[in-house]
Parts: structure tokens; sequence; C-alpha cells
């Protein structure tokens, strides 16, 4: 089965690669291309999101009213498609496709007005304050408080496995306003400054070198009480719609098909028994395998991205597709390190400073290989574990 796009959609295409040849950086697409890190540095990320809002994409998934292109669902799937082919440095996800489409869903005029731009022209990072010590993918167990004391949310506890909060500007967070409600009920989503007095963020070495995860303590924060998005109490609905709202993103399929080309690469270069690691019958096989297993998954993404009617609620939907597009990533990165055998166990330092030039020995797809594999060890935990999908889909598909 091949899936061939119309030809009107294959236009866009042709003036998507165009647009983003004319305008990423060579030495950006250069650092991008080459990095040890599974996380792009920040001021390619913010100067990316910079010139791509003086073109007017840089938020194309957005409502038009607020920046967005207007494309169709398809169109939008072709543009992250190739940024990632391109070798483009990410969005500020936690901004663009997290907080934003909630904050101009549910947020006050004012905090639209005051946020969505900053987001959308690149001059904030943000980071995601959900996850606790204890409540990671239970999330309505959550004791951080915020106590509203006059104009202002008096907010104590702690937040950990928060990405980027080292480098974060501001962040968004969980909170819980009321006890003595059930816990869904209580919990409210509130905007916080990252370096508001009472905010100590501790990086979390990793086992791939980097620190990008941390810890966040709040200490008697006060926030503007402006700064709370829609009702009190109401932040796990907006939480909830928040990680069903970019539903086939989870599946990380783009990521995915960059990867799995690169893992060809290496084993087109890559030689074990006298052959090259493509050759081994076995190798081919696996590779074939998960080559298979993405197709469908990509099938998935486009179906649901069809509006196709399915028997269960779209939240299921969005299980399935975080199931399995973290199991691809594991398999796909494993694959890479795999074919590059003994030459995975090199270290690479993962501070931002380019990798070794590339020699004979050691070619310029091997520097980062097995950093990101790593990593990737926790894509079945993050954004909700694999096990607590599987029983979202119990009770959304199956009426367990």
């Amino acid at each position: 089965m091949e899936l061939r796009l119309d030809p009107d959609l294959q236009t866009f295409r042709t003036e998507v690669r165009a647009f983003i040849d004319s305008v990423l950086p060579a030495e950006m697409k250069e650092r991008q291309r080459r990095k040890v890190a599974n996380n792009a540095a920040v001021p390619d990320l913010l100067e990316w999101m910079r010139i791509l809002n003086a073109h007017g994409r840089s938020v194309p998934h957005w409502p038009v009213e607020f920046g967005g292109c207007g494309w169709t669902p398809m169109q939008l799937f072709i543009f992250n498609e190739e940024l990632y082919k391109a070798d483009a440095p990410e969005f500020d996800w936690g901004g663009t496709h997290m907080l934003g489409p909630v904050l101009y869903t549910y947020g006050s005029d004012y905090l639209k007005g005051r946020f969505l731009p900053m987001i959308r022209e690149g001059a904030t990072m943000w980071a995601q304050g959900f996850s606790e010590p204890g409540s990671g993918s239970d999330l309505a167990s959550l004791r951080t408080s915020a106590e509203l004391v006059g104009d202002k949310y008096i907010v104590n506890g702690q937040k950990i496995w928060t990405s980027g909060a080292a480098h974060a500007d501001w962040g968004f967070f969980l909170v819980r306003t009321d006890k003595n409600v059930k816990p869904q009920r209580g919990i409210s989503f509130l905007i916080i400054k990252m370096d508001t007095p009472g905010v100590t963020v501790r990086q979390i070495p990793q086992i791939n070198g980097e620190a990008h995860l941390c810890e966040v303590f709040l200490d008697n924060v006060e926030v503007p009480a402006d700064q709370l998005i829609g009702e009190p109490g109401m932040g796990w609905t907006y939480a909830k719609f928040l990680l069903e709202h970019e539903r086939t993103t989870s599946s990380f399929i783009y990521w995915s098909k960059r990867e799995l080309a690169r893992a060809k690469d290496i084993a087109l270069g890559e030689m074990t028994g006298g052959r090259r690691v493509a050759d081994d019958p076995a190798f081919r096989a696996r590779f074939a395998r998960v080559e298979a297993d993405l197709l469908a998954l990509e099938w998935s993404v486009l179906r649901v991205l069809a509006h196709e009617e399915f028997d269960a609620p779209e939240a299921a939907a969005a299980s399935v597709l975080k199931i399995r597009g973290s199991e691809l990533q594991q398999e796909i990165t494993m694959l890479q390190v795999d074919a590059l055998g003994a030459k995975a166990l090199r270290f690479f330092d993962v501070a931002p400073v380019p990798p070794p030039a590339p020699t004979d020995v050691w070619a310029d797809y091997a520097p980062g290989r097995t950093t990101v594999a790593l990593i990737n060890r926790a894509a079945t935990i993050y954004g909700g574990s694999k096990q607590i999908q599987k029983n979202i889909l119990a009770k959304l598909a199956f009426g367990l």
C-alpha cells in the first residue's frame, strides 16, 4: 500500500520545502543535525520561532485570529513533517502546543493579549508544572496549594520532571485551590513567572548526561490572581483539553520518521561480520517490522486527522497513538544503537558544543545516538505512562 497525496497537497509540500530552505540558516540546521542531546539549544529554538513568526508561520495550528495559518489538518501534517526532515529546531512546545490552545480557548482577554504574542514571537520559554513527587500520572492527587489572599495566590508545593524549567521564563502550573471538594474539582490552572521570589529550580542529572528535567520548589510564591486561566477549580478540565487537543502529536510520528531514516543511514554505513549491517538478514527483518509498524501508525494519525468516525471517544485514539508512538521511539533509537555496535559505547559530551568532526571511523551520524536512546527509555512514562494510557483505553473503549 502506498500513500499518495492529491496534487494540491504535493504542490503545498514543494512550497513548504522551498520556504524552509530559504529561511532556515545553514549553521542552525547543521547544529541541529549534529546535536548530541535530544533537545535543541534554547537560543536556536527561540531564534527559529522569531524567523517563523516573521513569515506568519510560528503557530500555524492556532486559529487565524490568534496568528494561525488557517491550514487544513493535512497541510499542518506536511508542514511539520518537512520541518523535521529539514533538521529545523523544534517549536517551543510548552508554549505553542500546550499552553497556547488552553489560553486562547479559556483565558481572559487580558491573558490572551499579554501572553499569546509572547509565545508566537519566540520571546519566552515555557515550562509545564504538572507532575509532583507521588503524583505523576495520577494528577488528581497533586498537593501543590494556591490560597487566594486579596488579589494574589500564595503558592506552596513541589513539582518534578519539569522539562526545561531551568531555561524557562514562565511556567503553567496545576495547583490545588480547594481542598473541600472532590480532587478533580479543586484544581486550578495558574501562570507563574519563574524568577518570582520563592521559586527554586534544581536540575536533575539524567542517565544520558543531560539535565533537562528539573524539580521546582514553590515556597510562599505570590502570584497575581489575574494570572489564573479560566475559572477556579476547572484546571482538571483544562489539563485534559491540553492533553487531548494535539492528540496526533503524541505519536511523535515526524520525529520517528526522521530517526528511522537515520537508522537506515547507520546500517548502510556500518559493518558487521565483513558486511554492511543493512545486509544482515536479522537486522533487515527487524528494520522492516519497525518500518511497517511506523507506517501503520502514520495511517492511524491520518485517520484521526481526517476525523474518521470511531466506536470510542477521541481520547481513546489519543491513548493509542501515545502508546504506539512512544514504543516506536524506543524501538527506532535502539535500532540506531545496535547498528552502531561497539561504537555506541562512546560517550559524547552533551554540552552545547559541536561534536567532533567526522572521520573514517566516526561518521557524523554516530554522536548522540546513545544519548537519545537513553532518554527515550522514558518515552513510555512521560506525558502519561503506558500503563495509565491502557487504563484509559480500557475505560473509554471497552467500558471496563
